[in-house]
């Protein structure tokens, strides 16, 4: 190869091959969504396994809930600026610190509204990790394979959910309790699974820190020669060559930059203000829609999960057969208030939570693997409808295992946010990705932490009515799906880069 000649970034990255190092960048994003969706989820566990020790009620547990999305509202943008302005790995590692000290705070906390406080703290530090994570894997990933790493995240996030779900069994049914004095609190199990749900953190931290910083990060902001050093260090891991032997001497980023801007509220505005107006504008509606979507009608559904599961094998052990999920429902509440005394989950429960969660995640895992032969725009158009039909089938079924499975396949719905992921990483130039990502996941959870109260609200008081109206709203998603780019055309920007 000519050693003159400016190589386009995409061609290099492709020339570096896909092998050990890819793997190992994917492995590190693991512990990092496996961190984020420890810390965000374990809500779903900790909230109604602290209800006896706080004292909590119907109203404090749906804000508690939704702390963690409205912590993350807070703070996405000025992640993703920071993000796109000082690095992807140095900003990973200080938000993943950040979130487990706050976070191993709040097991200490004397009454639910330090845990809304430290808990509101720990995922405002954990804004804009998942994003960056994504961000970070499809920059080291050639072209031809990101569209399945991205999607392979979803799975991650997925089954997460699930493994957090059977770390809960053993601790939740633990029967200790030690009474601090300095505290004035008591260590109850609960305390101990919100410790263990923030270690992962930790160690993502950890693994971050032995990795390089994303090559197109650093010929963005004109380190030529650092971003060819990772180039030449990724090309020899890869192909187990040396690094001279990678043929690439210079390189140029095909793709439109943001100039330096002097002020912090100017840089945030130069990396914010392509996204709300043309040629990005359009983009950047579609995703936040669907996102807010994906995020109002299935994740609150997500996140209450271990009660929905909690409620039907209650229901079945207590030999009550004939109910719909919503009068399930109604019965689990009525029994939880006669044993008032008794906050801990049930195992089978969780368990099926995890086999929930094992489903989900191995459909994914399918899906991502096909997604470069079935498409993108239609795998999600086609499980927002999917995920539309079988809720509104839920109000007419009266046996439990109907009930378990249509629930289930309306979960489906949440296999779209990885899918949305892939489109994300596609649809914006570097200099402003991660801020749109962050973006528009900001405006979808910010939806969400109205839908988490609404759906605890609804579950509780006018249950029938979630199931027709929360189902309505994902055909509106299939419908907006259409507006996507086609895949033929991404393959081919892809390749043109």
């Amino acid at each position: 190869m000519n050693k003159s000649r400016k190589v386009p970034f995409e061609e290099a990255l492709n020339l570096t091959g896909f092998g050990k190092y890819n793997y190992v960048t994917l492995l590190v994003n693991v512990l990092v969504i496996l961190s984020v969706v420890f810390e965000i989820y374990s809500v779903s566990y900790v909230v109604p396994t602290s209800a006896c020790d706080l004292q909590t009620t119907v109203y404090q547990q749906g804000l508690i809930a939704s702390t963690p999305m409205a912590g993350i509202i807070i703070t996405s943008n000025f992640w993703g600026y920071l993000a796109d302005t000082r690095g992807r790995r140095k900003i990973v590692i200080l938000s993943l610190l950040l979130s487990f000290t706050s976070s191993t705070l709040a097991c200490f906390s004397p009454n639910w509204i330090c845990l809304f406080i430290f808990k509101f703290i720990s995922s405002t530090a954990l804004a804009g990790t998942y994003p960056l994570g994504l961000t970070i894997l499809g920059e080291f990933t050639p072209a031809h394979k990101r569209a399945m790493m991205v999607a392979m995240i979803g799975t991650v996030f997925t089954m997460s959910f699930g493994f957090l779900g059977i770390l809960s069994i053993p601790i939740s049914n633990l029967k200790f309790s030690y009474h601090v004095p300095i505290l004035d609190i008591n260590l109850v199990p609960w305390r101990l699974l919100n410790f263990l749900t923030t270690t992962p953190a930790a160690i993502a931290a950890f693994a971050t820190y032995l990795t390089y910083e994303t090559p197109k990060f650093l010929l963005s902001v004109g380190e030529e020669e650092k971003a060819l050093d990772v180039l030449r260090r990724m090309f020899e891991i890869n192909n187990g060559k040396g690094r001279d032997e990678y043929q690439v001497h210079s390189l140029f980023l095909d793709e439109s930059s943001s100039e330096p801007s002097k002020s912090l509220w100017a840089s945030i505005k130069s990396q914010t203000t392509p996204l709300l107006k043309p040629p990005l504008l359009r983009n950047t509606l579609i995703l936040s829609f669907l996102f807010s979507i994906v995020y109002f009608v299935i994740n609150p559904f997500y996140v209450w999960l271990p009660v929905v599961a909690n409620a039907i094998v209650q229901t079945k052990n207590n030999g009550q057969f004939g109910l719909t999920l919503c009068e399930t429902l109604r019965f689990s509440e009525n029994i939880t208030i006669a044993q008032s005394n008794e906050c801990a989950m049930n195992s089978t429960a969780m368990f099926t939570v995890f086999v929930v969660t094992l489903v989900l995640g191995s459909l994914n895992a399918f899906l991502s693997a096909t997604i470069e032969h079935i498409g993108k725009k239609r795998l999600l158009i086609c499980v927002q409808i999917i995920s539309g039909l079988t809720g509104l089938g839920i109000n007419f079924s009266t046996h439990w295992a109907m009930n378990g499975v249509l629930f289930l396949l309306f979960l489906v719905g949440i296999l779209n946010f990885g899918f949305l992921c892939t489109f994300s990483v596609d649809m914006f130039p570097t200099y402003v990705k991660a801020m749109a990502i962050c973006l528009s996941m900001m405006i979808g959870r910010g939806v969400s932490v109205i839908g988490i109260n609404v759906v605890k609200s609804m579950l509780t008081y006018n249950c029938e009515l979630a199931f027709y109206c929360f189902p309505a709203l994902a055909f509106v998603g299939a419908f907006t799906g259409f507006l996507l780019p086609g895949d033929k055309k991404n393959e081919g920007k892809e390749n043109s880069i």
